[in-house]
């Protein structure tokens, strides 16, 4: 790279907790943050699904009355995760047209969209609200962060399903190797625990079905996995050139050293039982940081917790490193906080900065009986990763064969 890019701010709100240290407690504690949905149109609609990864704290909490009005559920989540990254970052000092925007979302406004449609149907067109298309607007979480922080520089959506913000991450190492952008704030968002994406989902066969133990219903590489847990929430980090970081007395997390994109071409819903799109990402988000699989101790893996996906994605990683992938500490975060979507990639991405960062690789929970078809070195219980540098990626694969890998070094 020609320059080298950091992190130095990180915020999220997730199941597991409404801020990054509390999730982040929570996750190195092998807590779940599935639970049963206490809504009434979990029986109403007799949903075969009945669980979720619901956000901690709700951003109703957060936000005030008229932002939350203003706001699609997603987009509230995306505000409340980059103002603490920006916070944590120390609110630096840029301007406005060196400052961007690259954030994500998988589905966007879809409780605005389907809230807005039964208004019209019940109550006619007079009655629909004046900001919905805003509000629902797969662009809207990024606009909302763009206004927020006065950011001129650019503000761009990725929308790859479950890749969409490590697509976003991604996207942010060109606009700040360009020399145009000094500070991009990047990331995901989702709030789809809804009726219809529910239903949708669980059409599919693609949702656990373990409504009477939700905290183990996400279990990635079990024998007994059976489909993934849907989960809501927003992740955003302060990227920036190292020059402008330590100009400025940044404190720095990690350095981001690649990313990759690249595409199956294989099937809307099903990734390539070979592996060969998703390798071809790692391999060049490792080529980008001028690594060799041998530098990567720590893998963040997508591991969704379905059948198909979860062998697939080892096919890929053995794929690409080998004999090397038995000495990758390999963490699977999503059995803790389910699933978000298109804000996957960005809580992911996070914890993997901190686990260089501190130096830990967190558990994966709910693995009792590990499928002998999928041979990784699973992290069962907070795990050291060793001293000097070392590095780590992040992988998210979406349906329509979207694969985007990110990668980061220790920076200290």
């Amino acid at each position: 790279m020609s320059s080298k890019i950091v992190v130095t701010g990180v915020g999220a709100t997730t199941p597991l907790g409404g801020d990054v240290p509390s999730t982040w407690r929570a996750l190195l504690a092998g807590e779940s943050g599935i639970t049963t949905i206490d809504k009434d149109w979990v029986a109403g609609y007799e949903l075969p699904v009945t669980f979720a990864g619901q956000a901690k704290v709700p951003a109703s909490e957060v936000l005030t009355p008229q932002e939350a009005k203003r706001l699609d559920p997603s987009s509230q989540f995306a505000l409340i995760a980059a103002r603490e990254a920006w916070a944590d970052a120390g609110s630096p000092e840029v301007a406005p047209e060196r400052l961007a925007v690259e954030y994500a979302t998988g589905i966007g406004g879809v409780w605005t969209l389907l809230d807005a449609f039964e208004t019209l149907k019940e109550r006619g067109p007079r009655r629909v609200l004046p900001m919905t298309i805003p509000m629902l607007m797969p662009n809207g979480p990024a606009a909302a962060i763009g206004m927020d922080i006065a950011a001129r520089g650019g503000v761009r959506t990725a929308v790859s399903a479950c890749a969409s913000s490590t697509e976003a991450i991604a996207n942010a190492i060109s606009r700040l190797q360009s020399g145009e952008i000094d500070i991009v704030v990047a990331g995901g968002c989702e709030s789809g625990i809804h009726p219809l994406p529910i239903a949708a989902f669980a059409a599919m066969h693609a949702l656990s079905r373990n409504n009477e133990n939700p905290a183990a219903a996400s279990r990635p590489y079990d024998i007994a996995r059976d489909g993934f847990v849907m989960g809501e929430g927003a992740g955003a980090m302060v990227l920036e050139t190292e020059e402008h970081a330590l100009a400025r007395g940044a404190k720095i997390y990690a350095e981001l050293v690649g990313g990759s994109v690249t595409s199956d071409a294989h099937h809307i819903t099903a990734p390539d039982p070979e592996g060969t799109g998703a390798a071809r990402a790692v391999l060049a988000a490792l080529k980008q940081a001028n690594a060799n699989i041998e530098d990567v101790v720590h893998i963040n893996a997508h591991a969704t917790s379905t059948p198909v996906g979860d062998i697939a994605e080892y096919t890929a990683l053995r794929r690409v490193f080998g004999d090397h992938l038995d000495k990758i500490a390999i963490s699977a975060t999503k059995s803790s906080t389910g699933h978000l979507l298109g804000g996957a990639g960005a809580i992911e991405a996070i914890f993997t900065v901190l686990a260089l960062k501190e130096r830990t690789a967190p558990p994966t929970i709910n693995l009792d009986n590990q499928d002998p078809a999928i041979p990784l070195d699973v992290v069962v219980t907070p795990r050291k990763l060793p001293d000097g540098p070392i590095l780590a990626i992040s992988n998210s694969f979406g349906f329509g064969g979207h694969n985007a890998v990110v990668a980061f070094r220790s920076y200290n």
